[in-house]
């Protein structure tokens, strides 16, 4: 995690919050948002995302995030300054079908992990951000919180719609990242 310690200190949390608490407590696609340098606000769909961010990549992103485990989740933090990627439609489609043929019929966090890393080898890198920058812009976000951890909002994952527990939920497999009709300009919700 070297180079990342000025988002250390930000917690990634499941689901979509109305404001980050003093903890970060967001997203990926939300703290990605604040780093990246846009004002802060809720992400429960991969479209409220301002179009410089990769749609294919933000979707398997904010899958990952909220079918993860506490620990795992935050493992997610070195990838919130490279989500804002995108390019033109042809390397979208291409990362698009590169992440569905590697996340078919589900995939452990770890595999996730692997390609969420190769989809971003794939066309335009996001813009090197200064740490400096970054951390002024998530300190400002966290300074501006009133309470000391965020509220979730909505709840995402088809997993936790259907009930499981948090402990029979992380022993599941993450579903697929891209379903039918998932690709670069999907208008499925991922959440509701």
């Amino acid at each position: 995690m070297d180079g990342f310690d000025h988002i250390l200190n930000w917690k990634l949390k499941e689901g979509s919050h109305p404001f980050p608490g003093k903890d970060g407590g967001t997203c990926i696609n939300e703290a990605a948002l604040v780093a990246a340098g846009f004002e802060y606000r809720p992400i429960r769909r991969v479209e409220d995302m301002p179009g410089c961010f990769s749609r294919p990549i933000c979707r398997l992103a904010m899958k990952l995030n909220d079918n993860a485990t506490d620990t795992e989740r935050q493992r997610l933090l070195p990838f919130v300054t490279r989500l804002a990627c995108a390019d033109i439609p042809e390397v979208e489609h291409k990362r698009a079908a590169y992440i569905g043929a590697r996340t078919a019929g589900g995939y452990p966090f770890d595999e996730g992990l692997k390609t969420l890393e190769g989809a971003l080898a794939i066309g335009r890198r996001a813009e090197a951000l200064a740490p400096d920058t970054v951390a002024t812009r998530m300190e400002h976000v966290q300074r501006s919180a009133t309470r000391p951890t965020s509220l979730r909002t909505a709840r995402c994952s088809r997993k936790s719609k259907a009930g499981l527990s948090g402990k029979r939920r992380r022993r599941l497999l993450i579903e697929p990242a891209l379903g039918p009709g998932a690709g670069v300009r999907s208008s499925v919700k991922h959440r509701r």
